[in-house]
Formats: structure tokens, C-alpha cells, sequence
């Protein structure tokens, strides 16, 4: 299938509803970091993420965590082809970790509660289905969008739920809700990227970077080979230490 990309909704309403979600059914953390963390994260999730993002990162010995809507698995979206069933267990195998981000990719803050947790549970599933032996422990939420309701009922299933506005997370920010920044918008895009990198390093926090597709071509939500590797060479010469969400918020809740 080739899916026509939706966009929430904008203009002052979109902004309420994202400050609501941001302000109320908070789970603040608390933590001290001598240096920078820094989690590299794919969502959706497309096969150049899966091959050309996982070779890339493991060149360097490191390990990412891949956001996976298991609907997307054998098809073709506006991203290109998509994850294969091999991908989620072979990456598994190899220590990257899998999470959850619904089973199709559908708004969260518009979709009623049990319909979201229904399709938590059917990707779930899906994933079993696929041969993934490893339950799910974090979530992100696609778009980023997110809802009081939402944020309560999934604290209680996950370890930490993942939005997109940008920044680094500290202590006092929100489990519920963390931060995250994207590698999209081209030089531009890419620029804020080593912005927040440096920021991390000044100020040492947990970074999340999530990415779309890898690819010479790339999608408006994507990067290129080239762009994805300035953006490591500038993790790697920050110092910091690169986990995946699920080992990095054991080491923060140490």
C-alpha cells in the first residue's frame, strides 16, 4: 500500500491541544548525568532505516531503538518500501531494540482510548507474528501527537512514551512525553540537529534523535547518507554515550 501522508491538526486549536498534552498527566524525572546520553531512534519504520541507518550506526558499535507500526511490514508509503518481518528479528537479534508506535500509524490525540489500546495490543501481535520474542517496553507517539488520557493509560504499560516537539530532556521533563529531534528539513534540519547536540554537551541531558527514511532522496520527514553520518561524526565527538531508549532509561533509573 501507498499511504498519502496525514497531517495533524494546526492553527490554534493543534497548538491548545499540544499544550494540554504537554501540561497535564506529567511523570517527571529526576536525574544527573556527568555527560551527554544520547538515543538514536527510527520511527514508522522504512527498510533504508533498517538497512543503510543500522549499518551506519554500527560501524560505530552502537545500538538504536526502531519505532515500529507493524501494519507498515512487507508495503510501500510515501517513505518507500518499508520494514520486512526479517528486519524486526534480525535487529533484535543484533541488540537494537524494538519498540511500539501503534499498530497503523494513526493519531493519537483524535483517536478514542480503547481503539488506541486495541491497536497497542494488536501490534503487539503483529510483532509476535513476525517472530519477535521481546515484548515491547517504550512507545512513541506517531505524529507526536498525544493526549492527558492517552499519557495515563500508556504510563501504565510502558516505561516511556516519546513525542516530537524538540529539545533535551532534563530533569523535571516528562516521561509521558519526551522530547525528540528529528533528522529532516535538510541543511537547515540538520543544523538545529548539531545545535541540540552541542546543547547536550554544554548542559549534559538525554538527547533523542529520531529519523524517517535514509536515502539519496529523501522525503520531506527524511535525510540522506551523507546528512545521517554529520549528524553521528557530531555524536561521537561529543563524548556521549549512545543506548537505546530501553537501556538508557535503566541507567537513569539507577
Amino acid at each position: 500500500m501507498t499511504a498519502t501522508p496525514y497531517i495533524p491538526s494546526g492553527g490554534l486549536t493543534g497548538k491548545l491541544v499540544r499544550m494540554n498534552a504537554r501540561l497535564r498527566a506529567r511523570k517527571p524525572m529526576q536525574f544527573e548525568l556527568g555527560k551527554p546520553l544520547v538515543s538514536i531512534t527510527f520511527d514508522d519504520f522504512p527498510r533504508s532505516a533498517a538497512l543503510t541507518g543500522r549499518s551506519m550506526i554500527e560501524e560505530r558499535g552502537w545500538r538504536g531503538t526502531w519505532y515500529a507500526s507493524c501494519d507498515f511490514i512487507d508495503s510501500t508509503t510515501h517513505h518507500g518500501a518499508m520494514m520486512s518481518a526479517g528486519d524486526l528479528t534480525s535487529l533484535d537479534a543484533a541488540g537494537h531494540e524494538i519498540a511500539c508506535h501503534t499498530l497503523s500509524h494513526t493519531d493519537s490525540a483524535r483517536m478514542p482510548l480503547p481503539e488506541l489500546l486495541t491497536q497497542i495490543d494488536q501490534n503487539a501481535d503483529a510483532a509476535r507474528s513476525a517472530g519477535l520474542t521481546r515484548a515491547f517496553t517504550n512507545f512513541a507517539y506517531p505524529f507526536g501527537e498525544a493526549s492527558p488520557q492517552a499519557k495515563t493509560a500508556l504510563m501504565s504499560r510502558f516505561d516511556t512514551l516519546r513525542g516530537v516537539r524538540p529539545g533535551v530532556n532534563r530533569t523535571g521533563d516528562d516521561l509521558a512525553l519526551l522530547k525528540a529531534v528529528g533528522l529532516d528539513g535538510g541543511d537547515t534540519g540538520i543544523a538545529k540537529v548539531l545545535g541540540w547536540i552541542e546543547d547536550a554537551v554544554a548542559s549534559p541531558g538525554w538527547l533523542i534523535l529520531y529519523a524517517h527514511d535514509i536515502q539519496e532522496r529523501p522525503t520531506e520527514w527524511g535525510c540522506t547518507p551523507q546528512e545521517f553520518k554529520q549528524v553521528l561524526d557530531a555524536v561521537a565527538a561529543s563524548g556521549a554515550d549512545v543506548l537505546t531508549v530501553r537501556d538508557a532509561v535503566a541507567r537513569l533509573s539507577a
